[in-house]
């Protein structure tokens, strides 16, 4: 195949142009309607600060939510994988108890809004199991070098229990998606691997385990993989628990402020850069998996 050669042709030049003037219109209306003034020159500080007792970096308020972000967004995907791939294989397995399981988890879950769900699984799931589990007790219940390790890999314990409570929201939310991805993924491969597998005596879980899977897998990696894109921008919805995360950060630190704009302008470019990270990476994954099964 002969590659295209992508060109910049009048239509790109015409909604650049476009663009550059709403930007100006909207420059125009803060600066002249609203007189807004503009004050980036404390933002900085809020990245990232100096120490001066210790002369070292410290995150600021924003890279504090960055890496709550990040980290909610890993362990969210990690559960949604769980619960996608056991999903997953409910959706395709031969039993109709199993595939009534699966489907009524997908379509309970893609039919509720993710706010409401948010609110139901902090107020009224989690918010009834935590205590009985003595989570509410696990900062005073605990040694110092345990809630270090705590508020290295999580959170710290104070706020512990909210960001279990959206971590498992999130990631049951985002699983329903997965579920989809693996049921769509497994029911692609063709069904003459199912009858050679069969054919050589395998039963169900080696063919799934061996043949059906290693190859359902080369499809389904793209689109996880933009799945956890989306997991990242829907982390954002967790910050009405009050879990620090980046949009949460922005909130306090526009309310204590009053920089809107700069407040605001800097989280998105936040979140585009993270999530345009991501989609490069999505680019060469799908690159290479189509280079495997050629």
């Amino acid at each position: 195949m002969k590659s295209l050669k992508h060109k910049i042709t009048r239509l790109d030049i015409l909604i650049f142009l476009i663009l550059t003037c709403v930007c100006v219109w909207i420059a125009h209306r803060i600066n002249v309607e609203v007189h807004y003034k503009w004050n980036w020159g404390v933002m900085p500080q809020y990245l990232f600060r100096l120490d001066a007792t210790t002369d070292k970096w410290f995150p600021g308020l924003i890279m504090q939510g960055v890496f709550i972000t990040l980290r909610l967004s890993i362990y969210s995907t990690i559960v949604a994988m769980i619960f996608g791939i056991i999903m997953g294989l409910f959706r395709t397995s031969r039993s109709p108890f199993k595939r009534l399981i699966g489907w009524s988890y997908v379509e309970l879950i893609r039919n509720i809004p993710i706010l409401v769900w948010i609110f139901i699984f902090y107020y009224f799931i989690s918010d009834q199991f935590f205590p009985i589990i003595g989570m509410d007790h696990l900062k005073k219940s605990t040694s110092g070098r345990f809630q270090d390790m705590v508020s290295f890999i999580f959170i710290s314990p104070t706020h512990f229990p909210a960001f279990l409570s959206g971590m498992l929201a999130l990631g049951i939310y985002e699983g329903a998606y997965i579920t989809e991805i693996i049921r769509a993924g497994i029911q692609s491969i063709e069904h003459g691997q199912w009858e050679a597998s069969a054919a050589v005596g395998f039963s169900r879980y080696q063919q799934i385990r061996h043949i059906i899977f290693p190859q359902a897998a080369q499809r389904i990696l793209p689109p996880l993989a933009g799945q956890f894109i989306s997991t990242i921008k829907d982390s954002s919805i967790v910050s009405v628990i009050s879990i620090q995360e980046l949009t949460f950060q922005g909130m306090e630190l526009m309310s204590a402020t009053f920089l809107t704009f700069e407040v605001w302008i800097t989280v998105m470019v936040i979140y585009f850069l993270i999530c345009l990270a991501c989609s490069l990476m999505v680019e060469r994954l799908e690159v290479h998996t189509k280079k495997s099964m050629a």
